[in-house]
């Protein structure tokens, strides 16, 4: 199937200077049987330094084993017949490569060049291993160099002596091609009739198995990225990400081959992005996985109807695996009838989630679709335009670079461990951070991605392992399919939300989301003009002398405290008995229920923090307590039939905190509070809006009468 990991150099559109070779020229060579992510990667490099390839083999059935241990005769024996034509020319020099893991660095004229510095007639790259028989080490001549051992994956030489060391031996088409190298360099009588020799300073070729250690990524005096091997002090030309070294070539790949401006940082690369979208939109599946409980799906949904892609272009697949969330996705499937059409997947259906995610693989195929499109109930997609910047990506799979708010948490790692998980790559911070914008090549990738219909038949059940989790499984099927990744961070098209410490037994539990959830909370329950009581030019409303009023929380913010409350039920007396205070008495005592008792006094106690403290520090100038402090924090209830006043009192509070709970003349009648030194009342309160008053010695007060309906408030004595 794929030799791929050893296939040589491409050629798009043959040369006319490979019919006329000049004497002292170069001509390169590669076999490769498909186009493969690697072997684009590979001709781009190519096209990158103006080099002329030839492709043997292209189309053909791959005879060279499978490549995972042992293989590769058949490119040494496509390489002999190409030969032919050149076998009598002792001025021409060629060259062979891999491909599928191959990039070039340099020009034809370097290559010449450091070639010539070995005078020889046939250069290997060496590595550091010695393999496919570690016997053989003690054979090699020795070198202070660690690349002491031959490596098959390029080598460059005249066109005569190369011609005739192939025929030396031959080789059937599933030998090991490094193992019969191998063999004819260790005869010492053949090494020394050819003058072979290896590239132990790795001046033209690197092998990055077992080097990546060695290398560093250099700006170059052309502008460009170059690779520097620190302990030969070269700079390769050719570079070859054998064995398990091919994710370190991906990762650096990125930046070589005049992929990225050393000078700017800017990807020269990146495909460009036309927007608005122009022409046809394709058919897609989108596939929607909710694979546990997770906050803000409200808003998921939304942002997904949202996109600004037609909806009778997309076939909607829908995993859901918790009943909590299934009235929320039935309600929003009735609402939006305009997709071609729709498939669910319930809990009561005992499909689990590796399954049904290879079951919207080949629903997308049956389909017909364009393009498979995954998105997981973790991201939100807050640029609608997002579906239109994947497609016009022309990626086989990528993704949107997404990341939990104010964290280094992504939807991509940069880099793998020894064991397959997570390693932190050399750029991921500066990717994550912005510092570096452009589209990567990166070996793991999950929660929303678009793949190319083309590659669905390498990924029938791509997400069943036995040992990995589904998102695992995908990668790895990917990688072993030699299909690369992408990522794209040059547009901030969404984030993710964090699930782990959501609780949907709770009553409202997105209101307990301020810690671990803290931006969506923010945009679900702080009020919009909030930020705007900040700002220096905004004087604050003051109704009375010294007591203000800001916007601060939604309504539904406070809808949702009074369910919450509601829902527990447990209201005090309203006497001065009361053995939820330390003393046991209250002097002052309402109808109410405390933070505590409804497990929300650690939130407010951080609202405060985040939110009130900077709303006191603007007006309340020179005072300074963070955290502030709040013993007493809980929502009163007034109702004609049983608490509809308060008399008038001191807070036992530096400052008093009271915010609206619901609609005045709606949903009572009444009420308000009235400042006595001032002869000052406030009665046209808002629902969201918070009062900030003194509550010692200056501002004696008292809650004005409630005639008709129910009226809450949510108070805190802040800095007793």
């Amino acid at each position: 199937m794929f030799s791929l990991n050893f296939i040589l150099l491409f050629f798009l559109t043959v040369s006319p200077s490979l019919s006329k070779t000049k004497t002292g020229d170069l001509l390169i060579f590669t076999v490769s049987t498909n186009e493969t992510d690697g072997f684009k990667r590979y001709i781009k490099s190519t096209e990158a330094y103006d080099l002329s390839v030839k492709v043997l083999g292209m189309g053909q059935k791959w005879e060279g084993g499978d490549m995972k241990f042992r293989g590769g005769g058949f490119k040494i024996n496509l390489l002999r017949q190409a030969l032919k034509p050149y076998q009598h020319d002792e001025s021409l020099i060629v060259m062979f490569t891999d491909s599928f893991d191959v990039m070039f660095l340099g020009t034809k004229e370097n290559i010449i060049k450091n070639f010539k510095t070995f005078n020889a007639s046939i250069v290997f790259a060496a590595e550091v291993y010695c393999w496919p028989e570690k016997s053989l080490a003690d054979s090699y001549p020795k070198t202070e160099s660690p690349y002491k051992y031959l490596n098959s994956g390029g080598f460059i030489g005249y066109a005569k002596q190369l011609y005739n060391l192939l025929n030396e031996n031959r080789l059937k088409d599933k030998d090991d091609d490094q193992h019969y190298f191998t063999k004819l360099f260790l005869n010492t009588e053949i090494r020394e009739k050819y003058r072979i020799r290896l590239d132990h300073k790795a001046t033209i070729f690197q092998c990055a198995s077992g080097a990546a250690d060695h290398l560093k990524l250099i700006e170059s005096s052309d502008g460009y990225y170059a690779l520097l091997n620190e302990i030969t002090g070269s700079q390769p030309l050719v570079l070859h990400g054998n064995g398990p070294s091919k994710l370190y070539l991906n990762s650096v790949g990125n930046y070589l081959s005049k992929a990225r401006s050393s000078s700017t940082n800017d990807c020269l690369d990146c495909p460009s992005i036309n927007m608005p979208y122009v022409g046809e939109f394709p058919i897609i599946l989108m596939g929607i996985f909710i694979p546990f409980d997770t906050p803000f799906m409200e808003e998921f949904l939304e942002k997904i109807t949202k996109l600004q892609y037609p909806k009778n272009k997309i076939h909607l697949y829908i995993f859901c695996k918790v009943e909590s969330h299934l009235h929320i996705i039935n309600n929003w499937i009735s609402e939006n009838k305009e997709y071609l059409s729709v498939k669910k997947i319930e809990p009561n259906e005992g499909i689990d989630e590796p399954l049904a995610r290879n079951l919207a693989i080949e629903r997308c195929k049956i389909k017909n679709c364009k393009f498979f499109f995954s998105v997981d109930s973790v991201v939100h997609l807050d640029d609608p335009t997002v579906l239109q910047w994947l497609i016009q990506e022309q990626k086989g799979v990528i993704g949107p670079m997404l990341l939990r708010p104010y964290k280094s948490w992504s939807n991509f790692w940069g880099s793998l461990s020894n064991e397959g998980y997570y390693a932190r790559s050399f750029d991921y911070m500066d990717i994550i951070n912005n510092d570096k914008r452009g589209v990567w090549n990166i070996p793991y990738l999950t929660s929303c991605y678009l793949i190319n219909s083309t590659l669905l038949p390498l990924l029938s059940g791509a997400y069943e392992n036995g040992k990995l989790d589904p998102d695992m499984a995908f990668c790895q099927t990917l990688r072993d399919k030699e299909v690369f990744m992408f990522v794209d961070n040059r547009i901030d098209v969404g984030h993710l939300i964090n699930p782990e410490d959501f609780d949907p037994t709770k009553v409202n539990p997105e209101m307990y989301e301020i810690f671990t959830n803290k931006y969506d909370w923010e945009q679900r329950y702080i009020h919009p003009n909030f930020s705007m009581s900040l700002r220096e030019d905004v004087t604050p409303i003051q109704p009375c002398p010294d007591v203000y009023w800001f916007p601060i929380v939604t309504p539904r913010f406070c809808k949702e405290l009074i369910q919450m409350v509601e829902s527990y039920g447990k209201w005090s007396s309203g006497s001065n008995q009361d053995e939820r205070l330390a003393g046991g008495y209250e002097n002052v005592p309402t109808r109410d229920i405390h933070m505590k008792q409804i497990d929300y006094e650690r939130h407010w106690l951080y609202f405060l923090q985040q939110y009130v403290r900077l709303l006191q520090e603007r007006v309340f100038i020179g005072y300074f307590h963070d955290p502030p402090q709040a013993l007493m924090n809980f929502v009163v209830r007034y109702r004609p039939d049983e608490q509809p006043s308060l008399r008038p009192h001191h807070d036992s509070s530096t400052y008093t905190v009271n915010i609206a709970l619901n609609r005045r003349g709606i949903d009572y009648e009444g009420g308000g509070c009235r400042f006595l030194r001032y002869n000052c009342s406030i009665t046209d309160t808002k629902v969201g809006w918070l009062l900030l008053h003194p509550g010692r010695l200056t501002h004696y007060h008292e809650g004005l009468l409630v005639s008709n309906g129910t009226r809450y408030i949510m108070v805190s004595f802040v800095d007793p």
